[in-house]
């Protein structure tokens, strides 16, 4: 069985035990709810129904997303994965907007909740299965890298808050006497409504693009740079088509000494490792040739790289080479995103290092980190 295909069985499974928990928690809350005359319970029930249509709606991402790269789609359908999550996100969002409006028709409207011990003991039940379920779900979410079940996990712990405060209110109204049922159910509308937009936004910003993940982008910097010819892995891209699905690119930085057959051999074996190791397809491998015959570049690189740094926003220079013949000098300067002005940064640089060196022609080149923290 195949990675994917396992992860795949993973969130099929774990979804269905959320549909099989959220049906029967749904029925039982609709049948306290309607008999005890209680909305927030009632409000509780229908929010385990969204819960349950969440997870139909993973389990056919999740299907769709496993579907094989065509000429249509060459990097395949992972991303279907990150729209069903918004999907979930929307059902959430509008059960909370539906919840609070009947909330408030019922605070316009009030009616007096009749409360049974059988009631409450379901409710009670419904506080247990849904924290066991939560932790389970969003575990699973976390282990096989699923936005989908991480927002279910999420939205379930939510669903155990909410179901505990029916049962506070159910207290409140069996000992004073006063129904707060209504305005729970409002309360109860609103919180569903934030974590919807909260999980809207996440997966939307998953959809735009984020940045690599860090201790990816470092742990395959170092699979590269363990190569004894390679002295430094630059300007890492990772494109995300899916959880756990990276295309990308890279240079790398050698001596300017090797051959065109030794470099290929390389590249080939970087490619390689990357993948075994990372699961990272690298499309593309640049190259930076380094100095290595003159001593007198040596020592001109030291310079910029002391000269460079001098600046608080300059994260790293690189891809350093001079060409004496055609009196150019050529670099890369990485520039944080925390300068306020990265172009003025790169300017003084370079404003910086011409003044060292006058006789030579720049080139100099403002990189991005993109895995930046």
């Amino acid at each position: 069985m195949g990675k994917q295909e396992s992860r795949d069985k993973i969130i099929i499974r774990t979804s269905i035990i959320g549909i099989l928990a959220n049906v029967f928690l749904a029925a039982f809350k609709a049948f306290v709810g309607l008999t005890a005359n209680s909305i927030a319970i009632v409000m509780d029930a229908v929010n385990n129904l969204s819960d349950a249509a969440s997870s139909v709606i993973t389990i056919i991402g999740t299907k769709l997303a496993g579907r094989e790269a065509d000429r249509k789609h060459p990097f395949g359908y992972g991303r279907i994965e990150y729209l069903s999550a918004m999907v979930i996100s929307l059902l959430v969002l509008y059960a909370g907007i539906t919840a609070f409006v009947e909330s408030v028709k019922k605070i316009i409207h009030p009616d007096v909740p009749d409360y049974s011990t059988v009631a409450l003991i379901i409710v009670a039940v419904a506080v247990v299965v849904k924290i066991v379920l939560g932790v389970h779900v969003k575990k699973v979410g976390v282990k096989v890298n699923s936005a989908s079940l991480i927002n279910s996990g999420e939205d379930a712990k939510l669903d155990s808050v909410i179901s505990a405060s029916t049962l506070a209110a159910a207290a409140i109204y069996l000992i004073f006497h006063v129904s707060l049922e209504a305005w729970l159910g409002a309360i109860i509308a609103l919180v569903i409504v934030k974590a919807g937009i909260d999980m809207l936004r996440e997966t939307l910003s998953q959809i735009l693009g984020e940045r690599a993940d860090a201790d990816l982008a470092r742990e395959l910097k170092e699979t590269i740079t363990d190569y004894p010819e390679i002295s430094g892995a630059y300007d890492l891209v990772l494109h995300n088509y899916g959880p756990d699905s990276h295309n990308g690119s890279v240079h790398i930085e050698v001596p300017d000494t090797m051959s065109a057959d030794e470099l290929d051999q390389l590249i080939r074996k970087v490619t390689m490792d990357v993948y075994k190791k990372h699961d990272v397809i690298l499309t593309a491998i640049g190259v930076y040739s380094q100095n290595t015959k003159d001593p007198e570049a040596v020592a001109v690189r030291e310079k910029i790289t002391q000269i460079a740094a001098k600046n608080p926003y300059v994260l790293q220079t690189h891809g350093f080479y001079l060409n004496k013949e055609e009196k150019t000098i050529r670099f890369d300067i990485v520039v944080s995103f925390e300068a306020k002005d990265r172009a003025e940064v790169y300017r003084e640089v370079v404003k910086d290092v011409q003044e060292a060196y006058p006789d030579y022609e720049l080139q100099v080149i403002m990189d991005t980190d993109f895995s930046e923290e």
